[in-house]
């Protein structure tokens, strides 16, 4: 297996996933392969109460949501924080934790926001490409760990690589936070089980979450942060610089949602489990191309090309089809694209037919 190389040549320019998604792609499509949540849902099921007051609600979200959220941690109410999407959760964190010239170590591929942000707020960031197998490399990140190490921001499991942290590597990283007087922040959007999460156990490790990827609730931008009560509490302060407090009517959703939470789980894994046995079976009659990363519990997987195609130029075409999908360049490699499978059966047989014919680059004729 090949690694995946870490691109940072144009770590300042705009966000190519967000030029490719909304702008590039945009109106080209009617089959999405391409984003990292499980199919979207709707209303369907959901309750929208007439007498609910649509106030500004409560800066750290409704205590019902709350409590909610704090269960599936099996943590305390004042250790969580509703945000605006986990995105804002994430920046939220940064804002709090760093000053200028403070170090920040993550991971590539991965979220562009884990680099992008901090370095807005003056944070000196070094980004670790993963290592061949594709684990996040620690020991590269103990060469480079500074005096001033505040935070490594590492997602598990991983987006786009769906690769999740052993537990031996997420002990390692939190023990060189600490010995730094840092933090671990988990992006943990696609653990369907958070009592798991580390940040139960470890007052020096945070976890970010949402309804976004494994609910498939993008649309409600419902998020949270788990982490100790005073860092929440800082956050909170923060918060008031940005959302201020979230849609109470989206709130109000999202505990619908996480009352429903073993029917969206139950449909999850339906779609995963089905969605990945029709990939699987695909990748292998095209192995002279490709070769399927086998996912960890995500919705999507990894597929590196071995046809020596650049990965746009391979979405590119897949695009002219009507198929979106991930390609590298957007997430820090160049040798492969994300595809979410989590989607009925018939519409994502149509995209991987449609792809099949661009799996391989035309051939270009010289004369002689």
């Amino acid at each position: 297996m090949t690694s995946l190389p870490v691109d940072t040549a144009n770590r300042s320019a705009a966000y190519p996933m967000r030029r490719w998604v909304f702008e590039d792609a945009a109106g080209r499509f009617d089959i999405d392969l391409g984003d990292s949540n499980v199919q979207c849902g709707t209303l369907a099921g959901l309750k929208v109460h007439d007498g609910l007051v649509l106030d500004y609600g409560h800066d750290r979200g409704t205590e019902r949501l709350r409590e909610m959220v704090a269960r599936l941690y099996s943590g305390e109410l004042n250790s969580t924080l509703i945000t605006h999407g986990a995105q804002e959760a994430l920046y939220l964190v940064y804002s709090a934790l760093l000053r200028p010239g403070d170090q920040v170590i993550t991971f590539s591929p991965g979220w562009q926001q884990h680099a992008e942000a901090p370095s807005s707020l003056g944070a000196d960031v070094d980004v670790i490409g993963l290592r061949p197998d594709l684990t996040v490399d620690v020991e590269a990140a103990a060469a480079i760990a500074g005096p001033k190490l505040r935070l490594i921001v590492a997602s598990t499991p991983c987006n786009p690589t769906g690769q999740r942290i052993n537990a031996a590597d997420l002990d390692a990283l939190v023990s060189l936070a600490q010995r730094h007087d840092g933090y671990l922040l988990l992006d943990e959007e696609y653990s369907v089980d958070l009592s798991t999460s580390l940040a139960t156990r470890s007052d020096r490790v945070l976890s970010v979450s949402s309804l976004s990827k494994v609910y498939g609730l993008p649309g409600l931008r419902i998020g949270w942060l788990f982490g100790t009560p005073d860092l929440v509490s800082a956050c909170i302060e923060r918060k008031h610089l940005t959302t201020i407090s979230n849609s109470v009517l989206c709130e109000s959703l999202a505990v619908e949602v996480l009352q429903q939470r073993a029917q969206y789980i139950e449909e999850y894994r339906r779609l995963t489990s089905g969605g990945l046995a029709l990939l699987r079976e695909w990748a292998d009659r095209h192995s002279d191309a490709i070769q399927l990363v086998p996912p960890h519990g995500t919705p999507f997987a990894w597929i590196q090309l071995m046809t020596g195609e650049p990965p746009m130029a391979f979405a590119q075409r897949a695009l002219d089809l009507g198929v979106m999908v991930m390609p590298g360049e957007t997430v820090g490699s160049g040798n492969g694209f994300r595809l979410c499978f989590a989607r009925e059966p018939q519409s994502l047989t149509e995209g991987l037919r449609r792809i099949e014919s661009v799996l391989r680059p035309p051939k270009v004729f010289t004369s002689g």
